[in-house]
């Protein structure tokens, strides 16, 4: 069974990674004021998705 690392994925790759990581965390604060001004089932979800990515990140999942 082969892991996942982030290392070893060609350089052009970690840098989206990287970029990707740091602009989540402004993402998921626009996206839960969002959520909180007009609560529909598309915004709800669509903050959860983006907030397991975040978490993802954060806890190096990813």
């Amino acid at each position: 069974m082969s892991r996942f690392y982030r290392y070893r994925l060609p350089p052009w790759c970690r840098n989206w990674l990287y970029v990707i990581e740091k602009s989540m965390l402004p993402i998921v604060i626009f996206q839960a004021i969002r959520t909180l001004i007009f609560p529909t089932t598309f915004d709800i979800f669509l903050l959860g998705l983006v907030l397991g990515i975040f978490l993802a990140f954060k806890y190096k999942w990813l």
